[in-house]
């Protein structure tokens, strides 16, 4: 069998749930996985639906090769802006409207920074502080330095995504059947103890879509590409690149969307997916 370390691959990386434990802890064999893989001359991307400003320094502190974030409306390879996209103000318009009028709480995204109402910035607060009620593991870029901006100071023409939770379940899909097409609705990652989240992009906005651009900008073939995820807005990674790898810690309706399954996010799962395709020995 021919060493597969002679064909370079890239890798795509998720963060909340498959670098990050939903912000406690970073397994040391991910942070070795992602230094052996480049150090073996591949190519390692996060992919991420937080704002690049929002991606911990623990995260970025690995360091990595280039970055899709919000959830595909930014991509960035080795420094070169590959692609970007915003929403026309009357598509935020919509997406505010909907919000208030079903009385949800919301973040907007920009490139750099995150957006709320007060009210959600309280309600994120409480949450945080919920969730840390009796946890006595090491905290790795603790979830509770997660912070948002005033809504009133958000720049409207900057805005990439949105994020909206609730404590009443229904929600995505209420919002789903109010726009149909008009966006790209998914399921989101917020850990809640109940209720429902979502997260919302322009139609085609995806991770997968802005994995393409990154592809062509360096002129790799799908099938060289690796993506490894556990949320909802993996779908589309897993369906552009050649193997979608979902984690063990994953929704069990999406472990079966993907090619593969890894193990858990603190159970080396970056590692043991990274040596199954030769990226690291």
């Amino acid at each position: 069998m021919p060493d597969r370390l002679s064909s370079p691959k890239i890798a795509f990386l998720d963060v909340d749930g498959t670098i990050l434990d939903h912000g406690r802890q970073i397994a040391p064999s991910t942070v070795r996985a992602v230094h052996e893989a480049r150090a073996a001359g591949h190519l390692v991307y996060l992919c991420t639906g937080r704002a690049a400003g929002h991606i911990p320094e623990a995260v970025l502190d690995i360091g990595f090769d280039g970055a899709v974030t919000n959830g595909g409306a930014f991509a960035d390879a080795g420094g070169v802006r590959v692609h970007e996209e915003t929403m026309p103000s009357t598509e935020l318009d919509a997406l505010i409207a909907h919000f208030k009028k079903h009385d949800l709480h919301y973040m907007l995204q920009s490139d750099k920074r995150v957006y709320a109402p007060a009210t959600t910035r309280a309600a994120i607060k409480q949450h945080l502080a919920a969730a840390q009620v009796g946890k006595v593991e090491p905290q790795t870029s603790p979830q509770g330095g997660f912070s948002a901006e005033p809504i009133e100071e958000a720049p409207l023409a900057e805005i990439a995504k949105a994020v909206f939770f609730t404590e009443e379940a229904g929600a995505v899909e209420r919002a789903k059947a109010e726009f149909g097409d008009r966006f790209h609705i998914v399921r989101g990652s917020m850990p809640l103890p109940g209720g429902s989240d979502g997260e919302v992009g322009l139609p085609g906005t995806t991770k997968g879509a802005a994995i393409e651009k990154v592809l062509d900008h360096l002129g790799l073939d799908r099938a060289d590409a690796i993506g490894i995820g556990d949320s909802w807005n993996d779908v589309e990674m897993f369906d552009v690149c050649g193997v979608g790898i979902a984690m063990g810690n994953a929704d069990p309706e999406l472990q079966k969307l993907a090619d593969e399954v890894t193990t858990p996010v603190l159970e080396d799962g970056i590692y043991n997916a990274f040596a199954r395709h030769g990226l690291v020995t």
